[in-house]
């Protein structure tokens, strides 16, 4: 969807001729349909590739094509608003770059723009890959990113802002790409990173904050729709019965379509160890598409490895929940917290789970080594436990309950054909023929497993069938092995 800004940008000033209007888009990749900008192509027909430089904190707003020795100027006609900082700055450093673009009755519709490192010409920063790295989160700024888009360039998937020049570069041409707290935040800390008032040790925490802050991508928390026949078939696919767990996952992805936003509650799967509740987490997020990060609670003694620790020390750290969020990338993430009802605080602070409760709220969450508000309105959490009743009441309202009762013997049976043993043999590079297991020998698994719960056991003697067929079959040459109950006995005694 485009929307023109006929009188954007018609102003002049001393010496500056603004030749383009804007436009507004919320295209995710550019193309030569949805360009990054437009120039003029009514004296000549320009190359699909070009190079040269802009031009408009000199004459006008124009690029100088730099083709054999000559220089020619053509006017810029249209920008998406999205770039209008960016392509300013690329003029007022004289970054040498290289355009991508196709010739249409509008004119050159650029839809790629790459910084060229030759000759003696300024680089936009230090960082190799900014560049890329700031035209990506721009394209992301206002919209939902599309999976058949064209892969990004490479130079840029590894960038991170780290060097107070590219964290300065970034907040002038993408800092329309952070929240307006965040962006105000920025700044703050960039003028402390800067000064020659404050101790070494206070710039060095100012510039850690903002390297980890500004590499995150501040998503919107708006979601797409999510097809709940593939959801469906991604959870019977994995999963075996958990008929109620997979009818309230598919209840939530219908919520998300209609309202485009995530529910108000996450999910809390209470039930035995080893009944998949982890696995649950995990195809959640990958059925939304979100990237996820884990938490466990059962490590955590004390609030502030959630929460974080004031800059006043030398070596203050974030807290995990902020280094959650620099692990992921982005604001919006599936937060899987295990083991929540084993949360204890062991040196008399605050019970490190009620600190959770202001990162269930989506009002915001604040990390006492970043200072500020963190957007979280974009965060999924899906909690595991085993005792819901050592959960404090506050933090159990947060969440949908749902409960997972341990597998009867008639579900083990089919968990153990139907899944744990075929995704071992896979595994290992067995074919189902290879190593078989009869019903007495089947009998005799379960009879080992029938003092635990979940399936972690039942995985754990397929893994052991499997080796041993695979010792047998490449070492004393078999065919193929038949496993009855004897000798799943004497492999498990």
């Amino acid at each position: 969807m485009l929307v023109y800004d006929a009188n954007a940008n018609s102003g002049s000033s001393a010496g500056f001729e603004c030749t383009y209007t804007t436009f507004k888009s919320d295209n995710p990749v550019a193309s030569p349909e949805n360009p990054i900008l437009v120039l003029d192509n009514a004296e000549k027909q320009w190359d699909e590739t070009s190079y040269g430089l802009f031009t408009n904190p000199y004459k006008k707003t124009a690029f100088d094509f730099q083709i054999d020795g000559e220089s020619f100027t053509s006017n810029i006609l249209k920008i998406d608003s999205r770039f209008t900082s960016l392509i300013k700055w690329l003029g007022e450093n004289r970054v040498k770059v290289k355009l991508t673009g196709a010739n249409s009755s509008e004119g050159y519709n650029v839809f790629r723009i790459q910084e060229v490192a030759f000759g003696n010409g300024n680089k936009l920063s230090a960082e190799d890959g900014f560049l890329q790295f700031m035209i990506e989160r721009l394209l992301e700024s206002s919209a939902i990113a599309d999976e058949n888009s064209e892969e990004p360039d490479e130079s840029a998937d590894d960038m991170k802002l780290t060097s107070l020049t590219s964290i300065s570069d970034f907040l002038n041409c993408a800092g329309s790409t952070l929240p307006e707290n965040i962006r105000l935040w920025a700044r703050r800390n960039l003028v402390v990173a800067r000064s020659s008032e404050v101790t070494p040790e206070e710039k060095r925490h100012a510039q850690r904050a903002l390297s980890i802050m500004l590499n995150i991508k501040w998503k919107s928390n708006y979601f797409e729709s999510i097809d709940p026949v593939e959801a469906r078939r991604i959870l019977d696919e994995e999963l075996f019965g958990m008929e109620s767990v997979k009818q309230r996952i598919i209840e939530t992805v219908i919520q998300i379509n209609r309202t485009h936003t995530l529910p108000a509650y996450g999910i809390l799967l209470v039930g035995p160890a080893g009944t998949g509740k982890s696995q649950i987490a995990y195809l959640v997020a990958k059925i939304l598409k979100m990237p996820w990060t884990t938490l466990d609670m059962s490590s955590i003694n004390d609030a502030e490895q959630l929460t974080g620790s004031s800059r006043i020390y030398s070596n203050a750290k974030p807290g995990i929940i902020m280094e959650s969020f620099n692990m992921a990338g982005e604001s919006n993430l599936v937060f899987i917290i295990n083991e929540l009802d084993k949360a204890t605080s062991s040196n008399g602070n605050a019970n490190p789970a009620d600190v959770l409760l202001t990162l269930l709220d989506n009002l915001g969450f604040t990390d006492n080594y970043m200072e500020c508000l963190i957007p979280t309105s974009g965060v999924y959490p899906i909690a595991t436990a085993n005792d819901k009743d050592k959960i404090s009441a506050p933090l159990l309202s947060r969440f949908a309950v749902i409960d997972i009762p341990d597998y009867t013997r008639e579900e083990k049976k089919t968990i153990f054909l139907k899944y744990s043993l075929p995704k071992v043999l896979k595994r290992i590079g067995l074919h189902e023929d290879e190593c078989l297991v009869l019903d007495d020998g089947l009998e005799a698994v379960l009879d080992y497993c029938k003092d635990t719960t979940g399936i972690r056991d039942l995985e754990q003697a397929a893994e052991h069938l499997a080796a041993h067929a695979l010792y047998l079959i490449e070492v004393e040459h078999a065919t193929s092995i038949s496993y009855n109950a004897d000798m799943v006995k004497s492999l498990f005694r």
